[in-house]
């Protein structure tokens, strides 16, 4: 990876902003979560649902706090952050011991992020077992017709039944992990039968990806692609080209199988011959400089960290070029600086534009990639909380 010093300079600069940030998050938020994005910049706190009150552990998105704290916790040497992120382990082992909102694949969001990570920096058995627990019930959602884990929704929900999206291949480190912990390979298995189905259906021939996909439940049968938040069911959703090349990326880092590598390779290239000069994406990648859209932050910072992998993976120091330039877009243009009201790390992201949610703001999982892509910047030989054990010890 370069070494330029512009680059160096920029990412020390926003690591302190970050940081700034993170210390205000332990005051905010330390037994309490935020809304999924900002409002003009600042997080609220998570509406009342769920049978939880205000601020509460509900939704896809809060592991992305104690996340984003570990990994700057790490990146500075900070022992406050990383203390403030054990902290959230006990909210965690409520939510899956109480059933609290657990009805999605995004449990690998949650407690790869909160509680693997705590076991595996500081042993802590009851967040593996936590984990684990979290590793059971989103067994639960695999529909052993198609090979797939249902992403959304009630298992019973005709509407949800058989259907899966992009953003799944990060939630199956989890599984990989549970076989690596237990020895069950049963984990590990619905991990790469889902991932092949992936591979196999939900990019299209000319390297884009769907956002979903859906099968047949009963015959398991591929039926068709679609999309949620997209800006249509053929165009290319950023942050769903993003999240492809981290998760194939990370398949092939458990499992070894290099059409998972050559595929993440083709959907990096799609995704940095579509970028505009200041190569942070557009939401949606039909877009360009002429359509007056909205950026997408978050999908850059996650691809920073997908061609980062990426490049470690097939040793193409040109992913590793493409990542820093992408992170010097963002620390010098899209960052905050820490010292202002607003409390996000980056600005000018997308949730759901088609909803009319969390557009043009900040948001919890652009926070945890871009304080992820900086640890990797700052420390190279960092062992990845997405990994294989092989580098840290198991307990």
């Amino acid at each position: 990876m370069s070494t330029m010093p512009r680059a160096a300079t920029s990412t020390d600069k926003a690591l302190d902003a970050a940081v700034a940030i993170a210390h205000s998050h332990l005051k905010r938020f330390a037994d309490v979560y935020p809304e999924d994005t900002t409002i003009d910049g600042v997080y609220p706190l998570r509406r009342a649902q769920y049978g939880q009150p205000e601020g509460g552990n509900t939704e896809w998105t809060t592991g992305f706090l104690p996340g984003m704290l570990w990994a700057l916790g790490e990146a500075s040497g900070d022992e406050a952050l990383l203390d403030g992120a054990q902290a959230h382990v006990p909210s965690f082992v409520e939510r899956i011991t109480g059933r609290i909102d657990i009805a999605t694949h995004d449990l690998g969001f949650l407690y790869t992020l909160s509680c693997v990570t705590a076991w595996r920096e500081r042993g802590d058995e009851v967040a593996r077992d936590a984990a684990l627990l979290a590793a059971d019930h989103l067994m639960t959602r695999f529909l052993d017709s198609a090979g797939i884990i249902q992403a959304w929704g009630d298992l019973a929900d005709p509407a949800q039944r058989g259907r899966t999206i992009i953003d799944s291949l990060m939630n199956l480190p989890l599984l990989y992990w549970a076989t690596e912990t237990t020895g069950d390979a049963r984990y590990r298995d619905a991990a790469v039968r889902h991932t092949r189905a992936l591979r196999d259906n939900i990019v299209r021939a000319d390297d884009t990806t769907h956002h979903t996909f859906h099968w047949d439940p009963e015959t398991g049968e591929p039926l068709r692609g679609s999309t949620a938040q997209g800006y249509g069911d053929d165009s290319c959703w950023a942050r769903g080209q993003a999240w492809g090349i981290y998760g194939f990326t990370l398949g092939y880092r458990h499992t070894g199988d290099e059409t998972l590598l050559e595929l993440a390779g083709r959907l990096a290239d799609y995704f940095l011959a579509h970028l505009p000069a200041d190569r942070v994406p557009y939401w949606d990648l039909m877009f360009t400089d002429a359509d007056g859209q909205e950026r997408d932050s978050s999908a850059a910072a996650i691809s920073v960290c997908g061609l980062l992998e990426l490049a470690a993976a097939t040793g193409r120091a040109d992913y590793g070029q493409a990542a820093e330039e992408i992170l010097e877009s963002l620390a010098t243009d899209y960052a905050t600086d820490g010292t202002g009201p607003r409390d996000c790390l980056l600005l000018h992201s997308v949730y759901d534009k088609n909803g009319g949610k969390g557009v043009d703001e900040g948001n919890l999982w652009g926070d945890y990639f871009y304080a992820e892509a900086l640890l990797r910047r700052t420390r190279p030989e960092w062992v990845s909380y997405w990994h294989p054990l092989e580098g840290k010890e198991s307990r």
